[in-house]
């Protein structure tokens, strides 16, 4: 974190209070320029959650050099305590704006996560899509955590951006263990946005963006979230209750 930068602390996770453009701008961009190793989270209320009940998994988080509110959840409970973090940074539309400065700047990726058939199609678009982005490579995410292999295998390509879609929270764990062996990297978890630029799962329409009922539009589409989903109530009451 940046001892300049304000943030608002949540369930003992500080997140950076900074919009969607701040964050790149101010931030993600130069250290890309910069050939900066970072390490960025995108949180919403079940991996807040899924902090607050394991205390290891909180301190990998808490050492990212940036944690965003990827869920309208988080921006209620940011308000909820009085110190309101100006807007929800969704993941997947993080992701696509680096891949866009990847492209224009023709920085290399890699993609790690999914299955081989998925990862081969997400990949496939984005090299249509971002036609002079560079890929590093990729690999599927159904290896073991303490494989090193892998890690060895990326770190030798030298990528300037690493996308990991090993959902949470293996995908902060495999980045936290294996982030001192590279020298510069921009790593950023993206859970199932492999499967979205696949196409096999698609993104809510934007007027359920713009309503902030994303997360209900998947509900419906993929019912079989709905325990999943019982972490907002859960984490929306914790911040009243602390209140």
């Amino acid at each position: 974190m940046e001892n300049n930068q304000e943030y608002v602390e949540i369930k003992g996770i500080p997140f950076i209070k900074v919009s969607n453009q701040q964050l790149l701008d101010d931030h993600l961009y130069p250290a890309l320029k910069a050939k900066r190793k970072t390490f960025i989270v995108t949180a919403n209320p079940e991996i807040v959650m899924e902090a607050e009940d394991n205390n290891t998994y909180k301190q990998i988080i808490k050492q990212a050099d940036y944690v965003v509110a990827d869920g309208i959840g988080v921006v209620i409970g940011s308000k909820l305590i009085g110190n309101p973090l100006p807007e929800r940074i969704a993941g997947y539309d993080l992701m696509q704006q680096l891949l866009e400065r990847a492209n224009q700047e023709r920085l290399s990726c890699y993609f790690l996560g999914s299955n081989e058939v998925v990862l081969g199609k997400a990949v496939e678009n984005i090299a249509n899509i971002f036609p002079d982005l560079v890929v590093a490579g990729k690999h599927h995410g159904y290896f073991d955590l303490d494989d090193a292999a892998v890690a060895d295998a990326i770190e030798r390509t030298q990528p300037d951006i690493i996308f990991v879609g090993l959902g949470f929270p293996n995908q902060e764990k495999w980045i936290h263990r294996y982030y001192s062996q590279f020298n510069h990297g921009l790593f950023m978890g993206v859970g199932g946005s492999l499967d979205g630029l696949a196409g096999y799962v698609k993104r809510a329409p934007k007027i359920w963006q713009k309503l902030n009922v994303e997360w209900l539009y998947r509900l419906i589409k993929q019912p079989s979230r709905w325990k999943r989903m019982l972490q907002l109530p859960r984490f929306i009451w914790h911040i009243l209750w602390k209140k």
